[in-house]
Order: C-alpha cells, then structure tokens, then sequence
C-alpha cells in the first residue's frame, strides 16, 4: 500500500497526519499533500510540510497546518483521462479522520456524468471499495484498442533479382553466356501466389465511439500471355514451358524467338517475350523486347530496347548512330561509339568513345578492361583497369546519381529558366497594360482578348515553375549523390580524366596506378587500392 494522509478537524486546529507505505509501496511526495492542501484552502508552512514527507516514508507524523478549525472533508479523488480517450484514472484521497467515504455507486454516477460510456472496470471499482488503497493511480475505464489487419501481399516462386554477373574466368576473359540470367520454368509451374489482405477489427474508446483500424493495403496478380489464374485469383501457373521474368510487378512467361540474324531477311523485330539472335544484327534494323535480347554475334549501327537484359557475345560498334536500353543490365564484350542505358549494371571488357548509363555499376573487366573517350556514368560505382588514354582523348567517369535523374534535375533547370525568362516578358506586358487602364485607356476588343490571354499564361507559368522548383528540390538529394559511391581503377588511370562524384568533380594531373576515387568532405580524393 503507497503512503497517504488523512486531515486531522479539532477545536481551533486543523493538522494532517502522514502515513508511510508498506513495503513495495510509494512514498508520498510534496507536490501531491500541498496540491491537495491548496485545492481544500488549507494554509500549510511548505518547510516544515516538505521535512514532514521526507519523514513519513519511514513513520507517521503529524504536522500543524493552521491554528482554526477547518471543514471536515470527505473521501475524494483524482480523475485523469488518457488523451487518446483510451484510459480513465481515479486517484483517492482519504477523508479526515470522522469523514464521510465514498460509495461505489457515487463513483459510477460520476463516470457517467464525465461522459464515460464504454469499458467501465465495476470490479476494479466494488475491489477500491472492499479494500481501499490511497494514493494509487487506479484504472476504472479502459477502452478496446483496434486489431490492425494484414497487408495483402505476393510470394514469386522464381528469382526476381536481375541482378546476375558474367563470370570471370581464369585467364582473365569473361564468359557471357554462364549468367543464370534467364530463369526457366516448365508448363503447370506455380509462378506466383497472392495471400490476400485481412480486414482489422475496430476498437471502441471510453465516449463509446468507434476507432477504425488502418486501412489495409490491397494488391492483385498481374501477369502476361502464357499464364493461367487459378479460379480464386491467387495462383498463377505456367501454361508452356519457357522462361518467367517479372517486369514492373507483373509476371511474364514467354517463349523465346530464335532469328539467324536480324537484316533485310527479318525486318525489325518487335516481340512480346525474350529475343534469340543467333548470328547478327546489322546497321539501321531494330530489335524490341519485353523480355531479354541475347545476340551470339555482333551489332553494329543498330537499336536495342529491352524489358529485362540485354547480351551481346562477341560486342557491339555502333559507328555513333547504335543505341542499347535495358530495364536490366547490359552485358557486351565490347562497346564502341554507341549509346548505352542500363537500369541496372553494365559489363564489357572496354568501352571506347561511348555514352554510357548505369543505374547500378559500370564494370569493365577481363584481358583489356579500358574506358577510352565518351562519358560513362553510374549511380554507384565504376571498376575498370585503365582509365582515360595517353593519346588524351575526352574520358569522364561519374558515380554517385542516377543518370537519369541528374539529366532530370539539369532539364528541369533548363526549363524552369526559360519559363521565368518567359513570365518576365509576360508580366511586363501586364504591368504596361495595368497602366494605361490605370490612366483611363481603354482596350479594344481584340486587345482586351490578348490581355486574357497573357493573363492565363501568366499563372500557368507560375503553376508550372513552381511545380518544377519542387520537383528540383525532391530531386536535390539524389543528385548530391551517395556518399559510398566509387571509381576504382585496377590499373593505370592517364592525366585529363574527369571523375565526377555527385556534385563534385576533378581532373587526374598525372598518373597513377591502383587507385580509387571516392568523395571525402566535399571533395574528390584519389586513394590507392
């Protein structure tokens, strides 16, 4: 039991008595006797009422508080409520000694009267009121809180990670065609399952209003040709063997189309699965594929466009007109003037005078391993062996951001400068016409018509720097760049190299040989290996 008091009302005097707890229990404290005193208008010396408490959490003690005969006072309480209406609190304070207690039915009528209509403990309350503890924080009322339900969700019964490296053999070559890229599933394969989402149960609080649980997230399988759904929408199954991808969250089984070359014999190439080129590609055809495109010979000025990967074994000169795309990686033994864009990593065993994006990691491995001319980018890092040429040709290397999003961020500056350019002009017109009305000028109609229509352009250009200034600011971060983002150069990097590391940058001044490029406090520092 914690400690409490009780007043003490005789002739001409009015004292408190101060009770200490039982063992485990707490002790009284100032702040709670003298917030009580105050509340009853009872003067107190706080010195000696302070020595008092300190006292009582080992023995009784009585204290005088006033030389008068104050009202007798009855049992009370303390009653606190939870902001979130969920729990109700009494505290009781002991009457003087003589005082009238409470009843249980007195304490109910006073929940009611207090708006509590829901979650009432009475056996709490009938417990105080067989045994009565003072001091003592009770919860009489307690609301039911809600039962959150479950997401629905997606299990895939097959590697989503297009994530898979060539591997690099003993003498230093890479192997293209050990990827385990390309998973492969036979006909009646479970590919997918959908466990659906489950509802939550509301909760009610202590005014016996109702709390809705959160509302849970809903999905559904998605998927292409070939596949079958299960007749309660949450099974898909292969219908053909061949192999399963998933491509912005929907599952895909194809077939793979085999072509010797793609050439006048072919056309361009537009396929719903994955292409199969066994020979070549040649210059001005187009190959399109929603899965991946693998090609055993070589591609020349040609375009290239894939949901998954893209895998040219023998490399790819695009005499400066070709152009690789990839939702996946791009995996080539050699790229020459083209232009590659990779949502994931690009590998090749050089890259010469080429524009190159990778929404991972540039890797440049094997027996040559060199990046020479052109811009290669990264939004991790960059691994080759030699970097830059001794002939100087124009090599810049950048980690750190997204491509995409940094030419993102550099068009929405282009724009955002051209807009205020153009709201300049505009509003001066305004301003002008504003003006000469101003001095009882009046417009004609034709005038009065292209005065509107300034006035339009004039706030949709105003809307429209405005989102693109937000849009910046969103995309600020990304461009800074990561902090862990790298270019490491197993071999020799040559003077006039340009390394870019978010949203800085520097140029090699001789030299060096097992290096890594990193951003250290703002700058590009250039460390060994």
């Amino acid at each position: 039991m914690n400690g409490y008091f009780r007043l003490i009302n005789e002739e001409a005097k009015t004292a408190i008595k101060l009770f200490p707890p039982s063992e485990g229990g707490s002790t009284l404290t100032f702040n709670e006797v003298a917030e009580y005193l105050s509340l009853k208008d009872i003067l107190y010396d706080r010195i000696q009422l302070n020595k008092a408490v300190e006292t009582s959490a080992k023995e009784e003690i009585t204290v005088l508080l006033e030389n008068r005969t104050t009202l007798v006072e009855r049992e009370c309480y303390k009653f606190t409520i939870t902001p979130d209406n969920m729990e109700a609190y009494v505290r009781f304070y002991a009457p003087s000694f003589g005082g009238e207690e409470m009843t249980a039915e007195e304490l109910l009528k006073d929940l009611e009267i207090k708006g509590i209509k829901y979650g009432i403990k009475k056996d709490v309350i009938e417990g105080y009121f067989a045994n009565r503890e003072y001091c003592k924080d009770i919860l009489v009322a307690e609301g039911t809180a809600p039962i959150q339900g479950k997401d629905a969700y997606i299990e895939y019964y097959f590697n989503t990670d297009k994530k898979a490296k060539p591997t690099l053999k003993e003498d230093g070559s890479v192997d293209f065609f050990q990827l385990n890229v390309v998973q492969h599933c036979n006909k009646g394969d479970v590919l997918a399952k959908l466990f659906p989402e489950e509802a939550g149960t509301p909760g009610t609080n202590l005014k016996g209003e109702t709390i809705k649980p959160r509302e849970v997230k809903k999905t559904s399988l998605k998927y292409g040709k070939n596949i079958e759904m299960s007749e309660d929408n949450t099974t898909l199954s292969s219908l053909v063997d061949g192999h399963v991808e998933l491509v912005e969250g929907r599952v895909f089984v194809s077939d793979v189309l085999i072509v010797e070359n793609v050439d006048n014999a072919t056309g361009n190439i537009d396929y719903e699965g994955s292409v199969q080129v066994n020979g070549n590609i040649c210059t001005n055809f187009r190959v399109k594929a929603k899965g991946n495109i693998e090609v055993k010979g070589v591609v020349e000025g040609a375009y290239l466009e894939a949901g998954g990967n893209i895998i040219i074994a023998r490399g790819m000169n695009g005499m400066g007109r070709g152009s690789l795309k990839a939702e996946g990686n791009i995996i080539s033994k050699f790229l020459e003037n083209v232009k590659a864009e990779a949502a994931g990593y690009v590998a090749s065993e050089s890259i010469l005078h080429s524009t190159v994006m990778a929404g991972t990691e540039v890797n440049v491995d094997g027996k040559r391993g060199f990046i020479t001319g052109g811009r290669v980018s990264a939004a991790q890092s960059i691994n080759v062996k030699t970097l830059g040429s001794s002939m100087g040709a124009d090599t810049t290397v950048e980690v750190g951001a997204d491509p995409n999003v940094k030419i993102k961020f550099q068009e929405l500056q282009k724009q955002i400068a051209e807009d205020s350019k153009s709201l300049k002009s505009i509003q001066q017109v305004l301003i002008a016409t504003k003006q000469k009305i101003a001095q009882g000028t009046k417009l004609s109609p034709e005038q009065l018509k292209y005065v509107q229509s300034l006035a339009t352009a004039n706030q949709q250009k105003t809307e429209a720097i405005k989102q693109n200034t937000e849009e910046m600011e969103r995309l600020q971060e990304q461009v800074t760049g990561d902090e862990n983002a790298q270019v490491v150069v197993r071999g020799v990097v040559y003077p006039g190299t340009k390394i870019c590391i978010g949203d800085v940058s520097m140029v090699v001044q001789k030299e060096a040989q097992y290096s890594k490029f990193v951003k250290v406090r703002g700058d590009v520092k250039l460390t060994s290996i």
